[in-house]
């Protein structure tokens, strides 16, 4: 079995229809032609990590009950939008999320068996940062709110363990200096380094924490806590260029997303009140890694997912090495 938490970078489904582009053309174009509630135009993080694990891709928890023959493969409970706290988005946080499996264990839905022979991945963070910047906190009180995330993120992460999960794989976090959103005043070019610098201090952290949980849980020397690391994955990508004589493919403009806003008021998928498209829409989304302002494509996750640097922390994540 396969549980899922965090945010938008693992949704499959489950935030509100009529409250988010992800259930709007043109997302979904790809995979499955139409929206499907996926931040991408086809398959997000999830799908690829489940397919690694040899599973199904786990149904989101909003479907539990229409669809409860599927409920044996695991579930995916993260919500676009949400962080390890509450965010701008009205959707659970990750420990509602949290929440919503206890519940399902003290329902029987699950039992503790189910759990010590299941795995987690999560998937977290980046909405907390943006949600900070939103609300114009301040430079000087922004170490705090990290170390107050990072702390969060371990009482998280050792509840999940607490309720029998044996193997827990946690994203790092990726590059977000680098997300279109954040390179459209670049034009596209270059990151904004001082976001990524504050990655890395956060990415750090999170692997103090996790060998912190190995070795209270005494799991140092067969792990149950794992970082999936999204952060050098997307800089081996970035930093592909036209000369890379890999088999992997190349973005010529890795910054520029297929589907953007036509002004800084309008998001992808977004329409005025007469109907029109108030986004610009690319013509070949495997030319993109990223598929809107914050989300890489279908292909673009897929090349993420092939990376070496990814590769090798799912090698570890399943006990490969």
């Amino acid at each position: 079995m396969l549980f899922v938490f965090g945010y938008s970078y693992a949704d499959t489904g489950n935030t509100k229809i009529a409250e988010t582009r992800s259930w709007k053309f043109p997302y979904g174009n790809t995979f499955p032609g139409k929206p499907s509630g996926r931040f991408s135009d086809g398959f997000v993080s999830t799908d690829y990590i489940a397919g690694y694990l040899g599973m199904k891709t786990p149904i989101p928890y909003r479907w539990r009950e229409q669809l409860s023959e599927r409920v044996k493969d695991g579930l995916n409970i993260a919500y676009g939008g949400t962080g390890v706290f509450d965010t701008m988005v009205a959707e659970p946080n990750m420990t509602t999320q949290i929440d919503f499996l206890q519940q399902l264990l003290h329902d029987s839905v699950y039992t503790k068996r189910n759990l010590k022979t299941s795995v987690a991945f999560v998937s977290v963070a980046g909405n907390d940062y943006a949600t900070y910047n939103a609300k114009n906190g301040s430079a000087q009180d922004f170490p705090a709110f990290m170390e107050s995330l990072v702390n969060q993120l371990m009482v998280n992460l050792k509840r999940i363990h607490d309720m029998g999960v044996r193997k827990i794989g946690i994203t790092s976090l990726l590059p977000l200096g680098c997300l279109p959103r954040n390179t459209a005043p670049f034009s596209f070019q270059h990151c904004d380094d001082t976001y990524n610098a504050l990655v890395a201090l956060h990415n750090q952290l999170l692997s103090q924490v996790v060998n912190t949980l190995n070795q209270q849980t005494n799991t140092s020397n067969n792990p149950s806590f794992f970082i999936l690391d999204l952060y050098n994955a997307f800089w081996t990508v970035f930093n592909r260029n036209e000369t890379y004589e890999g088999n992997d493919p190349t973005f010529e403009k890795p910054f520029e997303p297929c589907c953007f806003g036509v002004s800084g008021g309008f998001k992808c998928g977004n329409v005025d009140e007469n109907g029109e498209n108030k986004y610009t829409l690319c013509s070949d989304p495997i030319s993109k890694f990223f598929w809107d302002g914050v989300h890489p494509t279908e292909q673009g996750w897929y090349v993420v997912y092939k990376t070496p640097a990814f590769q090798n922390s799912l090698k570890q994540f399943y006990g490969l090495t």
